[in-house]
């Protein structure tokens, strides 16, 4: 029997004008990690997806250890012990857990010896007891909608092990957790391969590659780079392998003097859904040429101040004034018309119409105002133009242009989308919260430069993020948030990393 439990063997899948993956041959061993590396669109997701039966590839053959296999549909891949946790999950938000994970093969029993009825307490219980194995512990009758995003990737995973999944595929695991919810699921895929379970890693963070894979594949637009021991490639020349040039984070800025004020919060407080104060008494201010960055764990109350400011919520105390006008009472688009973009945390709930095309979703904010329309009706002409103008600066990547659905394509061709229309907004103040979430080394880089440029050009950018590097590279004023108070504002040249993390949790200098 051959070593390799998957053989993927010239595999090439066309969609309707671009070429997703090109001739691709990969083997991967049993119990090892296994990273599939590469740029946004590259093709990892689709390689992975014909891998799990939700495409069919257009020529190609698979081997599952050793045995050729047709792999039409998800439930052939569950047959064959394969499992994917997807970068969008896909769960029954008012399901709880245990229905969630059981959904499809519901353990029976009969009363009376004819009635049958789904045994949750028997699923539970073998939940709960799979759940302690793996280090995964859950709440099998909680709901979902009532739980986190990394419990919400527990229970994806755990779906898998309860199916007796041998090999297990995750696509950009890590894009939506938080820097210590990251660490936990890497011990958890550690420990996944040290009960000889196969990992495949779709990713494009270096770090995470080097920290756990044995190898990794690299793709770029579609076709095979390479196959590397993450062992012996350091990350510049896998930033290098993926993007096909060097690529740095070294962003270079320059000082520069301060305009008049842009942003004004005073004394905002902010109740959440639970009647909670999560924002409390927080004020600041943003200049022009300024980007203000607020730090702290995930959670803090940072969402919450991203959320009052553009309108998504309401304060319950407090003034907010843009300009030097009280926009406190505004509507949303009253403040976008006032001049505010708003790059949000949940790019498909809050940032995006799924449904709609690319192009429609580059106008949204702006359909309304000419040259995009006119007397009531759109200009066409003038809509597909702009939108075409912001996919080639921004190297947003999809199979039919602007007129792609959004859905269809990849997390980070999305944030792309998302960031070229706010950009293009021509607003005096941008809020960008967590702006680099699932992009790859080469968008990340692109972004950072497109946020230190809206600065130049005297621009206040209010920069809310969970990465501290991010946000050491690019503040010129740092306020770091704890339980729902800014316990500190200073400019980032007097602030050491180990300071911000400091306050980061609680721990405040006497």
């Amino acid at each position: 029997m051959s070593e390799n439990i998957i053989e993927m063997r010239n595999i090439t899948k066309y969609f309707p004008g671009i070429v997703a993956n090109k001739n691709i041959t990969i083997k991967i061993k049993k119990g090892e990690i296994y990273s599939i590396l590469g740029e946004n669109g590259a093709g990892k997701s689709t390689l992975m997806s014909i891998l799990f039966g939700m495409y069919d590839p257009d020529d190609g053959e698979i081997f599952i250890r050793g045995k050729k296999e047709i792999i039409s549909s998800p439930s052939i891949a569950s047959k064959l012990n394969i499992g994917m946790v997807h970068q969008h999950f896909k769960l029954v938000e008012n399901y709880t857990i245990a229905e969630n994970i059981i959904l499809g093969i519901e353990p029976e029993k009969r009363f009376a010896k004819f009635l049958p009825f789904v045994d949750i307490k028997l699923a539970q219980k073998k939940i709960k007891e799979l759940s302690k194995k793996y280090g995964l512990e859950v709440d099998p009758t909680k709901k979902i909608e009532e739980v986190s995003v990394s419990m919400k990737q527990r229970v994806e995973i755990l779906k898998m092990l309860y199916r007796d999944a041998e090999i297990l595929i995750f696509d950009e695991p890590t894009s939506v957790l938080t820097p210590q919810e990251i660490n936990f699921l890497l011990e958890i895929l550690v420990n996944l391969k040290g009960s000889r379970k196969t990992i495949i890693l779709i990713t494009h963070k270096l770090e995470e590659i080097k920290k756990i894979s044995d190898r990794f594949a690299v793709l770029r637009k579609g076709e095979l780079v390479g196959i590397y021991d993450a062992d012996k490639v350091s990350t510049k020349e896998m930033a290098r392998l993926m993007v096909g040039a060097d690529v740095s984070l070294d962003i270079p800025k320059k000082d520069r003097k301060f305009g008049k004020e842009i942003l004004k919060i005073e004394n905002l407080t902010v109740k959440n859904a639970n009647n909670f104060e999560v924002v409390k008494d927080v004020s600041f201010s943003i200049h022009e040429n300024e980007v203000f960055a607020i730090a702290g764990v995930a959670d803090n109350g940072q969402l919450e101040i991203a959320d009052v400011i553009y309108g998504l919520c309401e304060a319950l105390r407090g003034k907010i004034y843009l300009n030097g006008k009280d926009i406190t009472n505004l509507s949303v688009r009253d403040r976008s018309i006032s001049g505010i973009s708003y790059i949000p945390e949940d790019r498909q709930n809050v940032g995006l119409i799924l449904e709609f095309d690319i192009a429609d979703n580059l106008i949204m904010k702006n359909y309304f105002r000419e040259p995009f329309s006119r007397r009531g009706f759109l200009n066409k002409e003038s809509i597909d133009s702009f939108s075409d103008d912001l996919v080639k600066t921004y190297d947003v990547r999809s199979s039919s242009g602007i007129k792609t659905i959004v859905r269809s394509i990849s997390g980070g061709n999305q944030q792309k989308i998302i960031i070229g229309r706010e950009i293009e907004q021509k607003s005096n103040l941008i809020i960008f919260v967590q702006p680099t979430r699932g992009l790859d080394i080469g968008a990340m880089s692109n972004i950072w430069k497109k946020i230190i440029e809206e600065r130049d050009k005297g621009n206040a950018i209010l920069l809310i993020s969970l990465e501290l590097d991010e946000i050491m590279s690019l503040a010129d004023t740092i306020g770091v948030i704890y339980n729902g108070r800014i316990l500190k504002i200073a400019q980032s040249k007097g602030l050491t990393q180990e300071e911000v993390g400091e306050y980061m949790m609680g721990v405040v200098s006497k």
